[in-house]
This record gives structure tokens, C-alpha cells and sequence, in this order.
């Protein structure tokens, strides 16, 4: 069966840095492309990061791209958002989700605020 957990969001300063967990069970990471994605109040979900299964190529949204960073520990079958120079504009809940024949599973979700 296969679960998505993420974690590590919270309030966090502009210009601060938080990095959320995606723990997955029920396959193994390393073998499927893994995104983030993020919706923000009134806004559509919209894809954040990814990194792809075969070789750990990254790819970003522009809005983000030089402050944040994906990544994955294949030992702890986790994926990683690492996000620095946070502004208030990157407020929303952040989804882990994968694909499988043609399915998109979704985690619950991190909420991040980004406020003085």
C-alpha cells in the first residue's frame, strides 16, 4: 500500500529556511520520479520540485528555482525539500506525491507559513 507522510512545516521568518520530510512506504522512492507540490490559499496546486528515478535529475518551478532544493535518502526511503530564502509568497501546504499507472498518490500535507 503506498503512503506518503510529509512533515516539517510550521511558521518560519522571510528570509528563513525550513526543510520538509516526505516519508514513503509501500515501494521504494529511488525507483519512482517524487514531486512537491504546493496550494496556496485561492491558488490551484501547482508542482514545486522533482527528482526523477532514473538518474536523480532535479528540476524546479521558477519560483523557486537557486532556494530550493529536492533530494532523497534511499536509506530512509525519504524525500526531501530543502527551502531557503523563504518569502511570504511560498505560504501554502506542501504535498508529497507520486505516480503509479497513471494514478497520482497524495500525502496529507505540510502547512508552511511564511510571516513576520
Amino acid at each position: 500500500q503506498v503512503q506518503l507522510v510529509e512533515s516539517g512545516g510550521g511558521l518560519v521568518q522571510p528570509g528563513g529556511s525550513q526543510r520538509l520530510s516526505c516519508a514513503a512506504s509501500g515501494f521504494i522512492v529511488s525507483s519512482r520520479t517524487m514531486n512537491w507540490y504546493r496550494q496556496a490559499p485561492g491558488n490551484e496546486r501547482g508542482l514545486v520540485a522533482s527528482i526523477s528515478r532514473e538518474d536523480g535529475t532535479t528540476d524546479y518551478a521558477d519560483s523557486v528555482k537557486g532556494r530550493f532544493n529536492i533530494s532523497r535518502d534511499d536509506h530512509k526511503n525519504t524525500v526531501y525539500l530543502q527551502m531557503n530564502a523563504l518569502k511570504p509568497k511560498d505560504t501554502a501546504v506542501y504535498y508529497c506525491t507520486v505516480t503509479f499507472f497513471g494514478y497520482q498518490y497524495w500525502g496529507q500535507g505540510t502547512q508552511v507559513n511564511v510571516s513576520s
